[in-house]
């Protein structure tokens, strides 16, 4: 038996309500490229629309005209998917509580998660989103991934409860280490500020 290997989400689809209120939302609240339009080849009395939420992979949304939005949550009952989570970057994280606010559209303000900052509202459907912002950036030739895996190591090693922002720096010095080169015999922390 072998397993069957994934190599990063490809997409993820959502019922949506009508076409227009899609668009509103993904492009015009989220600022998603509205990439492609075709019917949904499953049910022909749906849409299905094609985001681009910034990374080039897709978010798409079928759409049918008889569909109604809502604004209650949606289910988080075992096997539903809780909320979805979309990256921003530090610019544009600093405007999200102005911009919400805005459009009127109740947030949960800021939520401090050790290795990023959160923040969550519904789509007019009542779907949970999430926008994060990490507090690093990995080093060159590594992912988000790696860092998250080091500082977890480094976390339990210390018996620390989360993930903080010395677990991340830390994990990004021992990547650099091992991943980059150096023409140095010793690599340790030196003092070059020598007193006395």
């Amino acid at each position: 038996m072998q397993k069957i290997q994934t190599q990063g989400v490809h997409h993820i689809t959502i019922m949506g309500a009508d076409r227009q209120t899609s668009i509103d939302f993904w492009e015009g609240v989220l600022g998603m490229p509205f990439i492609f339009d075709q019917p949904n080849l499953d049910n022909p009395d749906e849409g299905h629309l094609y985001f681009d939420p910034g990374d080039g992979r897709l978010i798409t949304i079928f759409t049918n005209e008889s569909r109604e939005s809502v604004h209650d949550r949606t289910p988080t009952d075992a096997g539903c998917v809780h909320h979805l989570a979309l990256n921003v970057s530090k610019a544009s994280w600093s405007q999200v509580v102005k911009r919400l606010d805005a459009r009127g559209i109740p947030h949960s303000g800021p939520k401090d998660r050790g290795f990023m900052d959160s923040i969550y509202f519904k789509d007019p459907l009542g779907f949970l989103i999430e926008l994060a912002c990490y507090r690093f950036e990995p080093p060159e030739g590594c992912r988000h991934a790696d860092v998250m895996i080091e500082a977890h190591r480094i976390r339990v090693e210390r018996g620390d409860y989360n993930i903080g922002e010395e677990h991340l720096a830390d994990a990004i010095e021992l990547l650099v280490t091992r991943t980059q080169q150096s023409l140095s015999d010793d690599r340790s922390p030196k003092d070059p500020y020598k007193r006395g």
